[in-house]
Order: structure tokens, then sequence, then C-alpha cells
């Protein structure tokens, strides 16, 4: 995967020609990051090639998206169709913000395998779906639970063949799963057993809580009825 800038040094196409070719429907990127900058794929520097061929021997926009459209792209069969429309991307930075935690956080949880980039583009930028932003909030969620990094890891490989599987059953053959979906099956309920002693923590506190703030708004109205002490007066 690269970026608009790479595909035009790998291909010595300007980017502005890129963009027009993009615009017209004739290269289609593999998926955008947040501020709608496109990813291309590596056989898009084939197509990029084609299309400038057929350029340089007179053909327009409009005629050169009827001959793809009628003959596709040279050995490459609907490869186009299947990498296109794969949605928007998030950079690291991006879903640092969206997830409420920094950068660094990100790209700690990647070290220690907690995060892994849904795709890697050859100059180095990582890039997420957006359904990673729920998984960070998810993994700091356990992390104030107390849990550890190892237990972290365990609930974020779920959650990931979860939404991998959510997203798309037929990858994986039927076996393997339903292997998949009994092991998350036993997950959540380890998870549940798990949660359980801080929901009941949590609904005592909020109990006590509540009781502590009407009694101490009675003892503050009560304090306020009560004569001020002879120092009190002296210094009113």
């Amino acid at each position: 995967m690269m970026t608009r800038a790479e595909l035009a040094e790998k291909t010595g196409i300007e980017p502005v020609e890129i963009d027009l070719w993009t615009k017209a429907k004739i290269l289609r990127p593999v998926g955008f990051a947040e501020d709608k900058s496109p990813f291309y794929s590596g056989p898009d520097i084939g197509r990029v090639a084609h299309v400038r061929k057929l350029r340089e021997l007179g053909y327009g926009l409009e005629e050169i998206q009827k001959i793809i459209k009628k003959y596709g792209w040279p050995g490459s069969g609907d490869d186009q169709k299947k990498d296109a429309g794969k949605g928007k991307l998030l950079t690291v930075g991006l879903l640092a913000e969206k997830a409420g935690v920094s950068p660094r956080t990100i790209k700690h949880w990647e070290d220690v395998g907690i995060l892994d980039p849904d795709l890697r583009s050859e100059g180095g930028f990582r890039l997420y779906d957006e359904s990673y932003v729920y998984l960070c909030q998810l993994v700091r969620d356990l992390q104030l639970f107390g849990y550890s990094l190892e237990e972290i890891k365990a609930v974020s490989d779920a959650v990931r063949d979860f939404l991998s599987l959510q997203k798309d059953l037929s990858v994986y053959s039927r076996e393997e799963a339903g292997r998949k979906l009994d092991g998350l099956q036993a997950a959540a309920e380890v998870l549940f057993k798990k949660m359980r002693p801080l929901r009941e923590g949590i609904d005592r506190w909020e109990d006590l809580l509540k009781k502590n703030k009407k009694e101490i708004a009675a003892l503050k109205a009560k304090n306020a009825k009560r004569p001020p002490a002879a120092s009190e007066k002296t210094h009113a």
C-alpha cells in the first residue's frame, strides 16, 4: 500500500494527474485516511502505466473509462473491485485523537501486540479501521479495571477476531469460524465473571456516595442554623 505521493514517485506521474484519474474513477484507492487522502495498492503501479500508454496514444479520460470497463485491466481480473471501497482509515494520530489517548500510547499498544494495524504503507504509515477507536476505548477501560497487559492482549485478540468474523464470515472455513466463535463465547463468559465483582463494587460506591451526598447536604443545612461562636461574633 502506498500514498498518492509514493505512487507518483514510483510511476513518474505527477500527483495532480493521479488525482484526475482518481476523480474520473479510472483509479480506485484501496482506502482513505480521515483527512480524505487516498491510499493505493501495488497493482495500481501497473494500472498507472497502462493509463499512461493510452494517454500517449491520444485517448481521453472518458474513452479510457470505456476501454477499462469493457476490457478490464491487463492481467488483473477483478482485483480492482475487490480492493476498492474498503472505507475510511485512520492514521495513528487520528486514532489517538478519536480514542482519547496519546499517539505514544497507541505505539506502546502496538509494541506489546495489543493493536495490529490494518494496513502499512511502504512509507511507514500505519493505518487502522475506524472500529479500532472502540477497541482502544475498551483497552483503556480494562487498564482502569486493573487488567494486566497479557489479559488485555487476550481480550484485544478476541475483539479483533469478532470484528473480522462480523465483517466477512467467509474469510474462514466453517470449522475455523466455529472454533473462533466457540473461543469468543468462552472469553465473553470469563469477562462477565470478572466484571461482576467490579459492577457490584461500583454499585456499592454509588449507593454510598448518593447517601453521603444527602447527609452532607443535611449537615451543611444543620450547621448553618447553629448560632455563631463568641469568637465569630467578635470578628463579625
